[in-house]
């Protein structure tokens, strides 16, 4: 792969120090400024921050007429305790690098090193966006007018379902709608020996659980992606209290519009109609969140020709099951061109170990692959764009 040992060594000590000091989203200080003090060895057209805690350089192209391209690297990390041994583990206690963005910021880095060595046509933009995990830093970044001028934006997750040396580019959904709701179900405390005295939320909770994990299987064709899953579940504060009410909180996962509207509107009206079957109120809200990351076919095919040049044959994988998992980068591709791109972290006879997890790393090599096919895609797409 065309990096130059020199630069393999940087994204190498950048990457460790990235992973080794990991920071939470909008929290991301340190990492910040390590990214900024990487990026100006490169002397860019323009470097600043953006959006509090990110950073967006600028590496000039051949002409300045050219349309601007985006490659974007997120950077921020997740509250979980790693367990992966790593002799540059996480010293942050409860703070790790779980879904790999010490690499994606990292390779970022990487393609603005080869972009300034081999320009695109037109300027590239590198963005080092806070805040993925929150759902919150693309929109952040976007607010701010940085990505104005842009046409197009590239991005990519390492997978360890994957081997290094393999890339997923592929049109359609590559990543889920993500929404929330809660729910509470409000009934009346009483002392738990004299349970007729009060009007027991728990029953209730206990009969909408079940209505609610009913919805997929019951409401939605098999072939329908969805998912619905509850991951809070609160009440009480003694063992011998009924408690006044329940709290249910969990997530939507939904691949297209229709789908998305019903799991809301089923959730509603299962935890309206069991809360009266108990003679319960039930309160129910929706946190709509992150639209689904849908890739064009065009700027695929860009993509594809970047792995085609730098990679091996071979080296395009499909992703061959559905992606139910939520990610901010669809924010941009509703106001540009794009797509987004999973690539392999998993060394030879390493194992599966699945992201957000406190044994998740990604692969050392995997930097180098997602460097050199994100700067070649911004070039194969920004000689595409300049063509018309």
């Amino acid at each position: 792969m065309p990096i130059p040992d020199d630069v393999r060594e940087r994204l190498l000590k950048l990457r460790r120090d990235l992973h080794r000091y990991p920071e939470l989203a909008f929290q991301e200080e340190r990492t910040a400024d390590k990214l900024y003090e990487e990026l100006e060895k490169l002397e860019p057209a323009e470097l600043s921050r953006v959006a509090g805690t990110g950073v967006i350089a600028r590496i000039k192209g051949k002409d300045a007429s050219a349309p601007v391209v985006v490659v974007r690297g997120d950077i921020d990390a997740l509250p979980i305790q790693e367990e992966t041994g790593l002799d540059f583990a996480s010293e942050n206690p409860g703070v790790m690098h779980a879904c790999g963005h010490d690499v994606h910021a990292t390779w970022a880095v990487g393609a603005a090193y080869l972009l300034k060595s081999k320009p695109a046509r037109g300027d590239v933009l590198i963005l080092l966006q806070p805040a993925e995990e929150s759902g919150k830093g693309a929109s952040a970044v976007l607010e701010t007018g940085a990505l104005d001028e842009a046409v197009a934006v590239f991005g990519a997750h390492v997978d360890r379902r994957f081997g290094v040396g393999q890339v997923v580019a592929q049109p359609g959904s590559l990543a889920a709608a993500a929404d929330s709701f809660s729910i509470e179900l409000l009934g009346r405390a009483c002392h738990a020996a004299r349970p007729h005295e009060g009007i027991d939320p728990t029953p209730g909770a206990g009969s909408l659980i079940q209505a609610l994990h009913n919805i997929v299987p019951r409401r939605l064709s098999p072939e329908t992606p969805a998912v619905v899953s509850i991951g809070i579940l609160s009440a009480g504060t003694a063992s011998n209290i009924i408690p006044a009410k329940v709290r249910i909180e969990g997530t939507l996962r939904s691949m297209d519009v229709g789908t998305r509207q019903l799991l809301q509107e089923e959730v509603r009206r299962r935890a309206e109609r069991i809360a009266g079957a108990h003679g319960l109120e039930a309160r129910v809200s929706f946190d709509v969140g992150l639209p689904p990351v849908v890739n064009e076919a065009e700027p695929v095919e860009w993509a594809r020709q970047a792995v085609a040049t730098v990679l091996d044959d071979g080296a395009l994988a499909p992703l061959a099951s559905v992606n139910m998992a939520g990610e901010d980068f669809a924010c941009y591709l509703e106001k540009m061109t794009g797509c987004f791109l999973r690539i392999g972290a998993r060394e030879d006879g390493g194992e599966f170990i699945p992201l957000h997890t406190p044994r998740f790393y990604a692969a050392d090599e995997s930097i180098f692959v997602g460097s050199a096919v994100l700067a070649e895609t911004a070039r194969v797409a920004s000689a595409s764009l300049a063509r018309g």
